[in-house]
């Protein structure tokens, strides 16, 4: 294994192209340490603990608790991840788009640019709904050492413009490194805050934050990560593999064999994208409830939209219900846009292939169709029960919110509505995360590896596959 690590700087272009990528994350965890002007940053980290058990520390993990800090990198990539679903529906509704994607390079690059522009409208918007809720009347000026009319365009300037240079980033590693750059821009977030993590867990183990029961707790959260682990592996590296027949064709002057092959179809194709979609999705309420609009307070306490926005707070079980629909659905939209059984088996009728016992044309498309709709439901459920794994672990589901059956949950103890108050980064979802932008990282190294003749890193059992990604 150390000879196949020392493969990686034989190779001038593998070594530039690391050495590029970790310089360009240094500066993103560099820039998550200068703060935006006019922030009280205690203040700040004060609102932060009182709901850390919120969707906004879910936010926080993807952000690299820039978000916490309230730094100049506060939103993150996650405006252009919302950019992105935006415009991977608009392909599937929209005619002329969709034929703008099949036009090749040249359409590729106009939707990205298309992206890129959307992507600072909508950090402009967050940005400002952000400003609104650190001034708000219930928040205090004691958030902010401005005024209000000072700190607003200062916050919606500084914010746009660190998420416009993330985005430049993300592309730089994508292109001039080692690849995924948004996926890796996430990854460090999530990395860096491991410490935290384990600092907090330390000192509920010291403290004995939970009583008697405290090492039991400890002991089932690390063996929890080390099944969650071995569970994300496991599913991600399966495939279901429809066999493919080659009738004789002519190769040149001679006439070739029939071969056989298989068709790999992965459980779960999108990885963590339907994922954070979701999360984006699900996010945008939790932005306009701190807003006050007219100096009438806070949207969450107007007898209006106050009802909605408590039942669509995390841990609240419709917000559950929504989350689940939500990743179910980009589960299959996603599967839909990177994967189109059409033109697989146009693609194997012109080849001569053929699936046995399937007639090709119609009936192979709708074949594959079936077999990737009943995987897919598979990776949906799989990604449904990794993502509910932090809400247990933090705050629970609070069952006992319900009508009717509310008073059942209450004889039950107060662990299994309120959680045990663990940080989200032992939780399925940052998990998820890491190991699968760790598995799609040493496959990009291990494919430069191969090209350039040299052995990769696991190879007698195959090449790992990764998940698909940005």
């Amino acid at each position: 294994m150390l000879e196949k690590f020392l493969n990686i700087f034989r190779i001038r272009d593998l070594r530039n192209r690391i050495g590029f990528t970790l310089g360009m994350l240094a500066i993103y965890r560099l820039g998550g340490h200068i703060p935006t002007p006019g922030i009280n940053a205690d203040m700040v980290a004060q609102f932060f603990n009182q709901n850390s058990g919120s969707a906004l520390g879910l936010l926080d993990l993807f952000n690299g608790g820039n978000l916490r800090k309230a730094t100049i990198f506060a939103l993150g990539i996650m405006p252009y991840i919302t950019a992105s679903i935006i415009f991977q529906l608009l392909t599937v509704i929209y005619e002329p788009l969709a034929k703008l994607q099949k036009e090749g390079e040249l359409g590729r690059r106009k939707i990205t640019q298309w992206t890129r522009y959307v992507t600072v409208v909508l950090a402009v918007v967050q940005s400002f709904f952000i400003a609104l809720t650190l001034t708000s009347t219930q928040a205090g000026q004691s958030m902010v050492n401005v005024s209000r009319g000072q700190f607003i365009p200062l916050c919606v300037i500084t914010l746009t413009c660190g998420t416009a240079f993330i985005m430049w980033l993300g592309e730089q590693i994508t292109e001039r490194g080692i690849g995924n750059g948004m996926s890796l821009l996430i990854f460090t977030g999530i990395v860096v805050g491991l410490p935290r993590g384990i600092e907090d867990l330390y000192q509920k183990a010291h403290t004995a934050v939970w009583g008697g029961f405290t090492p039991i707790a400890i002991g089932l959260i690390i063996a929890m990560m080390i099944a969650v682990v071995a569970f994300i592996v496991f599913v991600e590296r399966s495939e279901r593999r429809i066999p493919i027949q080659s009738a004789k064709r002519m190769v040149g002057r001679r006439m070739a064999a029939p071969d056989s092959s298989f068709l790999p179809l992965k459980v779960n194709s999108g990885g963590v994208m339907p994922v954070i979609f979701a999360s984006s999705i699900l996010s945008f309420p939790l932005l306009l409830q701190g807003v006050s609009l007219f100096g009438s307070g806070p949207l969450r306490d107007n007898k209006y939209f106050g009802p909605i926005f408590t039942n669509l707070a995390p841990s609240e079980p419709w917000y559950e219900v929504l989350y689940i629909a939500a990743i179910i659905f980009f589960a299959y939209f996603y599967i839909s846009i990177i994967f189109r059984p059409d033109d697989i088996a146009d693609n194997m009728r012109k080849y001569g292939s053929f699936i046995p016992g399937i007639r090709p044309g119609k009936r192979t498309s709708d074949f594959i169709n079936d077999v990737l709709t009943r995987i897919t439901l598979v990776g949906a459920i799989y990604l449904v029960i990794i993502s509910i794994i932090p809400t247990l672990l933090i705050s629970g589901i609070h069952f006992n919110h319900l009508w009717l059956v509310g008073k059942f949950f209450d004889t039950l103890p107060s662990w299994t509505t309120n959680g045990l108050g663990v940080n989200f980064y032992f939780g399925g979802t940052s998990l998820l995360i890491v190991v699968g932008v760790a598995m799609d990282t040493v496959q990009q190294i291990e494919s430069q590896l191969i090209m350039r003749h040299y052995e990769g890193f696991t190879p007698k059992s195959g090449r790992i596959r990764g998940r698909r990604s940005w």
